[in-house]
């Protein structure tokens, strides 16, 4: 069948398929009005494939076209690894109206080749009577095809973007969209008029724009709002294995002993430096360690994706597999394409049991059979860790979830680890724990809580079992304060918080945290009643101009939000806090909060200090300053007395429990020395 396509523009026609008839079109300087050949497949219709889709799937779908007939333009949905976002992709492709009669194109845009050409496929069979053209490296698209798919680095090479005329198009996509507030993200969406400046033109007509990843969050500082207004569809990757559309997965952290005092961060990105987390991690000891570890706890497994530091660390850590007797292969930057390919095919064949990387997994791969994820490099960043671990949990037959090995290294320096994706401390050791029981024990720790809040009022603990005073010795842990100013410098309870935000927030109680505008506007997530539906409670407080001439300088409290979930409540208060506190004051890795503290700034905090412990500019930054300033403001003192109750109570049932145990003790016998 031949099909007969006028060109706006002077375009020759070049076959590339012998059998499928799939062509490309390149620039050619030929009159104008010039007609191309497109070879179709001979046949009476042409077949497209039926894609039964998930419900999910196309809940997604009816989100996006709603809020997309409401007016809105630059959507975002998100959706755990492995969800099918290419298969929403394609679909979405036909169901989104043509606002003209001339924009039916549709760009898609990712950052790697592997995503390139993966969609380039998957839209070719879903739609064979579609043109449909690769922008990449050598392969130069004409601009006219009905579905461009391009790397982002080739669109924003020279002046090959020019070619691609927005009055055009219908439709932008962009994969793995937490790239998108990146500088050649932006270009784009500027020359198709998605830019910020161009969305306040009145009658603006430009393509919708549809942005999909499964980390949507920063960790370097830079807004996502600067490229998507909205995200209009969201399933995590718990919710995912809820319903049985990802695979079941277990986890087990192990204390690989790795310190990394020393390592430094990188600037805005805020991870772990390469170079130094390679010297702290690959070693000898280090190495050996993780692969016992693996030997001990996976080496039942048929399939494990191993996540290294660098190429140094990844040649160190197969040879350590291969001293104890395992077949382990690796994959990295360096590793030649027809190599790349025979290896990856052979491992998704089971032929060996370990495959090593470092980065090239982390984002756009589908190797289903994986049934392991060894973690062997620390981060800070919460978006690779779950990048990292959604390599495990598509579905395969036969397979048997998917077991997650988290190597920990030290805490102090603001580490991610698996239990933190639960809402659990960094440090919480488990093994083999699935899904139900990690959030078990996020429910355990919420009643810890809420039993420490009690004390502090006051209320009594019930009386405990002599038989459980053994099991119980130990547990318990109070952090000790010697006086309000240690209360005061302590910041080890913004360390989760600060995870999750770009925003300076402070904790100043237990469950209560205030975020500052810097000029006297305040934003406080705190947890009402635990036994409420929606326990955490957003609240916003205004600092009054003197004109009104109030007893109080600020404004009552005003409810922003009440939600279930800690992340929801963060979620809330930043998104307010971006639209209406200047940024600079806020961010936590402003600039200003690393100068010296302020003359004003020391005067106020030394006003209660000894002498001998008076802070100065050589020790204080105006950050840390500025931090203390708030938990002095709000409730430091009241909360270090009611800390100094429990701290005493707490000795007290110590000592009690202590003397029950020595006599218990004389009765024990146990195998082993006698004592």
């Amino acid at each position: 069948m031949l099909k007969f396509v006028r060109l706006t523009r002077s375009w020759r026609i070049r076959c590339t398929g012998r059998h499928t008839g799939s062509v490309s079109l390149y620039h050619e300087r030929l009159p104008f009005r010039q007609y191309a050949t497109v070879v179709q497949p001979v046949a009476a219709s042409i077949h497209r494939p039926q894609i039964q889709l998930r419900s999910y799937q196309e809940e997604c779908i009816e989100a996006v076209l709603r809020h997309l007939e409401l007016g809105g333009k630059r959507l975002g949905i998100s959706l755990a690894t492995g969800s099918g976002k290419t298969v929403i992709f394609s679909h979405l492709i036909e169901r989104v109206p043509e606002p003209t009669q001339e924009a039916t194109q549709t760009l898609i845009l990712v950052h790697r080749r592997e995503l390139v050409e993966q969609a380039a496929r998957h839209c070719q069979n879903i739609y064979p009577d579609k043109i449909i053209e690769i922008e990449m490296g050598s392969r130069h698209a004409t601009g006219v095809a009905d579905i461009t798919v391009a790397s982002i680095q080739s669109i924003m090479s020279g002046d090959r973007i020019v070619k691609f005329d927005p009055s055009r198009f219908k439709l932008l996509l962009v994969d793995e969209a937490h790239h998108i507030v990146a500088t050649r993200y932006l270009d784009v969406l500027k020359h198709f008029g998605l830019d910020e400046e161009s969305q306040k033109v009145p009658d603006n007509q430009c393509p919708a724009l549809v942005g999909v990843s499964a980390t949507f969050s920063r960790h370097d500082g830079l807004r996502l709002g600067a490229a998507i207004d909205q995200i209009v569809y969201h399933k995590d990757y718990l919710d995912m294995i809820e319903g049985e559309w990802l695979s079941t997965a277990s986890f087990t952290t192990v204390q690989s002993g790795a310190d990394l005092s020393k390592v430094r961060s990188l600037g805005k990105q805020g991870d772990f430096q390469t170079g130094d987390l390679s010297k702290a991690v690959n070693n000898d000891e280090t190495n050996q360690i993780t692969v016992q570890a693996w030997l001990a706890q996976a080496q039942d497994r048929n399939a494990t994706l191993v996540f290294c530091v660098d190429l140094a660390h990844v040649s160190s850590l197969t040879a350590m597999f291969r001293r104890f007797g395992v077949d382990a292969r690796f994959i990295t930057s360096d590793t030649p394409k027809q190599i790349r390919s025979e290896r990856l095919e052979a491992f998704k064949n089971g032929k060996f049991p370990i495959l090593l990387n470092c980065g090239i997994f982390t984002e756009g791969t589908d190797i289903p059979n994986i049934d392991c994820v060894l973690l062997a490099r620390p981060t800070k960043s919460r978006n690779l860790l779950v990048q990292m671990i959604g390599r495990g949990l598509r579905l395969h037959p036969g397979k048997q979830g998917c077991h997650v090995v988290d190597m920990v290294a030290s805490l102090e320096t603001g580490i991610v680890t698996t239990p933190t994706l639960f809402g659990l401390d960094p440090s919480e050791l488990v093994d083999h724990a699935d899904v139900a029981s990690m959030a078990s024990t996020k429910e355990k720790r919420e009643r810890e809580k809420q039993r420490e809040e009690e004390a502090a009022l006051g209320l009594e603990s019930p009386p405990v079992d002599v038989g459980d005073l053994k099991n119980l010795a130990g547990n318990i842990t109070f952090t000790h304060y010697d006086s309000v100013n240690d209360l005061v410098e302590d910041t080890r309870g913004d360390v989760y918080i600060r995870q999750v935000s770009q925003f300076a927030w402070v904790q100043i109680d237990t469950d209560r945290y205030m975020l500052s505008s810097g000029g006297g506007d305040t934003l406080k997530i705190h947890r009402d009643d635990p036994g409420d539906e929606r326990p955490w409670i957003v609240t916003s407080v205004a600092k009054l101009p003197e004109i009104y001439g109030s007893k109080s300088p600020y404004a009552r409290p005003r409810e922003l939000a009440r939600v279930n979930e800690f992340d929801e409540a963060i979620h809330a208060a930043d998104s307010y806090a971006g639209k209406h506190y200047p940024f600079r004051n806020i961010a936590t890795r402003a600039p200003w909060r690393k100068y010296p503290a302020t003359e004003a700034q020391l005067a106020r905090l030394n006003k209660s200090r000894p002498e001998d412990q008076q802070l100065t500019q050589e020790n204080t930054t105006k950050g840390q300053a500025a931090d203390m300033i708030t938990r002095m403001i709000h409730g430091a003192k009241g909360r270090f007395d009611k800390l100094k109750q429990i701290r005493r109570k707490t000795e007290q049932e110590k000592q009690k429990r202590q003397e029950l145990q020595e006599k218990m003790s004389r009765h024990q016998i146990q195998v082993g020395p006698v004592r």
